[in-house]
């Protein structure tokens, strides 16, 4: 009897760690089949999601997201919460979606969206474009130059100390890079230009900007184009204010009126010139003939005596300085009645 008391909890123990062995089997299967049924029903989720976003929204802005990482769209998608929702995905997924909801909409307008559709992001906003893509600026992330990166922008290293011991100072003369030894320490005499845009980050340059504690790239999503209701456009769009828009309607009033000048055709724009023209053309006959008209007669009076020209541009001269010094002199009234009043409602002098 008291062999099999000494086998039986080890028998027990065995029966319990082939039921958890089967339990743990048992969980993996079918934790491997909701994992391919997810990604059998992926598609047809991110379509679903997809269509209902471009039911929702009339503007988008594409946005690439090279070299970003997940923390960094968190806060992306923190900073864009209320009127404006990020959606990622792959170039084909996307191009599926949209095709799948113009089919089924007939709306074509989002087909307009395809030939930027690629491994890109998608902000979908009720709101102003200009403010979301300036919000989606805030979140650039410094980031170290690393080898085979392609420069963004130009790396200059500015002079000064490098706080560097002066073993380093081979390092330095193989990428020419002047320096000298001040204070026990290198010190970088000029700012030289260490990596050009659109060249790729080296190993020595990437080592020394990793000495040096410099991060000379940002990393953010990056507004290629913008669209809104039907219409695709640079993001350099949105950066134009009231002024340039402005400039640029009379520059093309400016070039009608020409036109419209050149052919003789009337224009709203054109009218005021070419009634001055007909006008101006109609002095020339009236002086050069002895036609005359009421609106002519004056310029011949001027003609035939100049010095009644003369007397009529002095006297409008000196009305207008008249003028000017009279509101000079308001103006000066106006300051000195405060005073005026100050000194009759007081009454009394100090010593009073």
């Amino acid at each position: 009897q008291s062999p099999r008391l000494r086998l039986g909890p080890r028998f027990c123990f065995v029966l319990y760690s082939i039921n958890l062995f089967c339990f743990i089997l048992e969980f993996f299967q079918k934790l491997n089949s909701i994992v391919k049924f997810t990604k059998a029903e992926k598609k047809v989720a991110y379509d679903a999601k997809l269509c209902q976003l471009l039911d929702d929204y009339s503007q988008v802005l594409i946005v690439a997201a090279d070299n970003v990482g997940s923390n960094q769209l968190q806060n992306i998608w923190k900073g864009l919460r209320g009127d404006s929702i990020v959606l990622m995905g792959k170039n084909t997924m996307m191009k599926r979606s949209v095709r799948i909801y113009s089919e089924k909409t007939g709306n074509k307008a989002y087909l307009s969206l395809l030939p930027l559709v690629g491994n890109v992001g998608l902000i979908f906003t009720k709101g102003d474009l200009k403010e979301v893509s300036e919000e989606v600026a805030k979140y650039k992330v410094g980031a170290p130059a690393r080898v085979g990166l392609v420069a963004p922008i130009d790396v200059i290293v500015p002079p000064g100390n490098t706080g560097l011991d002066p073993s380093q100072t081979s390092f330095f003369q193989v990428l020419n890079i002047p320096t000298k030894i001040n204070k026990g320490t290198v010190e970088i005499i000029t700012p030289v230009e260490l990596i050009k845009k659109g060249e790729k980050v080296g190993s020595s340059e990437a080592a020394l900007l990793a000495k040096l504690g410099i991060r000379p790239f940002s990393y953010g999503l990056v507004v290629l184009s913008a669209y809104d209701n039907g219409s695709v456009f640079s993001p350099e769009v949105l950066d134009l204010t009231e002024d340039d828009l402005l400039e640029k309607f009379a520059l093309g009033v400016s070039m009608v009126t020409s036109l419209s000048l050149a052919v003789s055709y009337p224009t709203l724009a054109a009218a005021p010139h070419m009634l001055i023209n007909a006008y101006k053309n109609l002095l020339a006959v009236a002086v050069a003939t002895d036609y005359s008209f009421p609106q002519a007669e004056k310029v011949k009076e001027y003609l035939e005596d100049p010095s009644k020209f003369a007397a009529a541009v002095s006297v409008s001269a000196v009305a207008d300085s008249s003028s000017a010094t009279a509101a000079a002199a308001a103006v000066e009234e106006k300051k000195e009645e405060p005073a005026e009043e100050s000194d009759d409602d007081i009454g009394f002098s100090l010593f009073d």
